[in-house]
């Protein structure tokens, strides 16, 4: 969530900022005249109270009801004041009428700002982050520029077939059972294939927590509502996740969603930054944005595994955590020995959530194309707002917001489709995929026949 004083004191910025993203900038004058309009109400809100406080202070000095009275008229209805007091009656009863009128109308105001209060908030959930100024500026993905690339592309003495092919014949990948149980985007894993998947998790975990200095966690796959609004899934994203309305609980889209919200409404002590968590969970999405592409394999999918990397840090340290976040999950595709390239995306790629985003994405060469494993974030304070995290820097200092990272380390579909399909035997007709070293011990053998 942006800051309500950003929008208020430097409109024309946040304008700026999302002409970048390529979104609407229309909401702003939305959030920028309910936020005019709640303020004014508030004001008068506080005038009345301070009249009503004022008065029943004063209300026990009998001698003093004409004059309370006036007063009252005089800052409540400055435009039909009479100052001639003392041609009317002014008794306790009369100023006790003024006063239930005040009262009232704070009542009505008190309500009409709590309204504005849930609109503007609304409003503002549904706001992106802004873009930090050393992201690229570009419309689209098609604008990206490759940063660095790692490793080289495989050459085969054949044309290298695609993951569906290669599972298929294994036995290891079951397209039709998967679609027999729960309908398409759904497989079946068998045998060594899904025995590639528990090694490749227990791999990055184990990775994760012994060298890169994660703690791991484990979280509930299914969340509140709440906590898919701290993450920034909802409000805009709600199309595209799985609900269990009898229940209001929501399956995880990534473990991203439980590990934000695992500080949701605390503030963290002094020396607790920074915390590195690392959790595997199964991911829920409905997919419907990607309706009608990559339907073939395992690529796209409504269910698959992931590891996700997640950081609380100070926001002065953000930038340089996101690099080593980076390599944390480069450090995974490098001892997997997959041809990888990173990619800094530009303005208007960058997700919902993200200030600065960085992607990785490894080489298929049987389907012959990049797929995205990884998408290492800085999201600075945008997550923390909603989730209303805070921590303080010093035992006395003012709570403050920390700066909330993440990325997958890695997506696990398009990891094992790389696998299989960069390991896939050399040798015309063999049929195999040879093991990655690293995941060897996992595996208990060298190659899936």
């Amino acid at each position: 969530m942006l800051d309500i004083r950003l929008i208020r004191d430097s409109p024309d910025v946040v304008r700026d900022a999302f002409n970048k993203r390529g979104d609407d900038p229309k909401p702003l004058d939305d959030i920028v005249a309910t936020d005019k309009q709640r303020r004014e109400l508030l004001t008068r809100v506080e005038e009345l109270k301070a009249i009503r406080n004022q008065a029943s202070r004063q209300m026990g000095s009998p001698e003093s009801y004409a004059a309370l009275l006036a007063q009252i008229e005089k800052r409540y209805r400055p435009t039909q004041y009479v100052p001639d007091t003392a041609k009317r009656q002014a008794d306790r009863q009369a100023v006790i009428a003024e006063l239930a009128a005040v009262s009232e109308d704070i009542k009505k105001l008190d309500e009409q700002v709590s309204a504005l209060d849930n609109l503007l908030n609304d409003l503002l959930l549904r706001l992106p982050n802004i873009p930090d100024a050393s992201v690229p500026i570009g419309k689209g993905s098609e604008d990206n520029k490759v940063l660095r690339t790692w490793g080289d592309i495989p050459e085969f003495p054949f044309k290298p077939l695609p993951h569906w092919e290669i599972g298929e014949k294994l036995g290891i990948i079951d397209f039709e059972r998967g679609v027999k149980l729960s309908g398409t985007r759904f497989y079946v894993l068998r045998g060594l294939g899904a025995r590639l998947q528990r090694a490749l998790i227990n791999f990055m975990l184990d990775l994760h927590v012994n060298e890169h200095g994660y703690t791991e966690i484990y979280p509930p796959f299914m969340v509140k509502g709440q906590c898919l609004y701290g993450a920034g899934q909802l409000p805009k994203f709600g199309d595209n996740l799985y609900h269990d309305a009898e229940e209001d609980l929501w399956w995880v889209p990534t473990a991203e969603v439980p590990l934000t919200n695992l500080h949701r409404d605390e503030i963290l002590p002094p020396g607790s930054l920074p915390i590195y968590y690392t959790a595997y969970t199964a991911c829920f999405r409905r997919e419907k944005m990607a309706a009608g592409k990559d339907t073939r394999g395992i690529k796209r999918g409504h269910q698959f595994d992931k590891v996700e990397l997640y950081k609380f840090v100070e926001p002065d340290k953000s930038f340089d955590e996101l690099e080593k976040l980076l390599h944390d999950a480069e450090d995974v595709v490098k001892k997997l020995k997959l041809p990888y390239r990173i990619i800094p995306l530009c303005t208007g790629d960058l997700g919902f959530a993200s200030a600065k985003t960085y992607d990785i994405e490894v080489w298929a060469p049987g389907s012959e194309e990049w797929l995205e494993v990884s998408s290492c974030s800085n999201c600075v304070d945008f997550q923390a707002r909603r989730a209303n995290i805070r921590y303080r820097p010093e035992p006395t200092a003012k709570p403050q917001f920390p700066h909330t990272l993440n990325g997958s380390g890695l997506a696990l579909p398009r990891i094992v489709i790389s696998i299989l399909e960069n390991y896939q035997s050399r040798q015309v007709g063999n049929g195999s995929v040879a093991v990655p070293e690293v995941l060897r011990p996992y595996m208990k053998r060298d190659v899936i026949r």
